[in-house]
């Protein structure tokens, strides 16, 4: 999977996306990503790319024909005009879901908005989806950049050595990962729950998959509308929910 992050700050993004498991996966070739550096394809000689709003107002704008110019380099080099990002607070909220999308797309650019944003014409032009990563302000658009192309590229078939890694995290079937232990068995007065010592693996999904429904319970109910469950654990749900002591009331059978 490619992709190309229009920005104003090429080296903040490479930097942080060369590492770790993104880093490795892009040495083996299961992904490519590139910075393109907007201020490359300004007409001014000291490479300047904003200037003052219409209108008035505070802040200035980033103009539209380098960051144009920058889109049409991408598209003229792949030969196709493939889905691009605006990150911006004004977008959608990114989800795992949207990672998924995303993740089915050969090709996808990302753009870095910066000081007030970005004149309205070129992302008319450009812009196929709008995204946010939260209801707050960044200076910049290269984190959400990256938090996304972090989250998507996790999704590319490869990218995790493990098959199922991506498939058993938080937020897949609107529900939060269960809670996971290591060596040693005891530290610090907590021991390990029993169940995961057994050796028994249907027994130990069935309690990874209450603890899933527990901690969603517990941290983000706002999942459980849209979560995935049985009928069984949509009652045992209301039972629980409705008990006021997870603890107690998650024992029912």
């Amino acid at each position: 999977m490619n992709f190309y992050i229009l920005t104003l700050f090429p080296e903040m993004v490479m930097n942080g996306l060369n590492t770790s498991i993104i880093g490795r996966a892009v040495e083996a070739g299961f992904l490519h990503i590139e910075a393109i550096n907007i201020r490359d394809y300004s007409t001014n000689k000291h490479h300047k790319v904003d200037d003052y709003p219409y209108g008035g107002g505070a802040g200035m704008l980033m103009q539209a024909q380098p960051v144009y110019d920058a889109w049409k380099s991408v598209v003229e080099r792949i030969g196709k005009k493939p889905r691009c990002i605006y990150v911006t607070p004004q977008g959608s909220t990114f989800s795992q879901g949207a990672a998924k999308e995303f993740a089915r797309e050969e090709d996808i650019i990302l753009l870095c908005g910066h000081y007030e944003g970005i004149d309205e014409r070129v992302l008319e032009e450009i812009v196929t989806d709008y995204m946010s990563i939260g209801d707050y302000v960044l200076t910049g658009g290269e984190l959400p950049a990256m938090v996304m192309v972090d989250a998507i590229s996790r999704m590319v078939p490869g990218v995790l050595t493990n098959d199922e890694s991506g498939s058993m995290e938080s937020f897949e079937g609107n529900l939060l990962e269960y809670p996971q232990y290591s060596r040693p068995e005891e530290w610090n007065g907590k021991k390990v729950p029993q169940v995961l010592m057994s050796g028994h693996h249907k027994k130990i999904e069935e309690w990874r998959r209450q603890q899933s429904i527990k901690r969603t319970l517990e941290r983000r109910p706002d999942l459980l509308e849209k979560a995935e469950l049985t009928e069984k654990e949509k009652k045992d749900l209301q039972y629980i929910a409705g008990c006021g002591k997870i603890s107690i009331c998650e024992t029912r059978k």
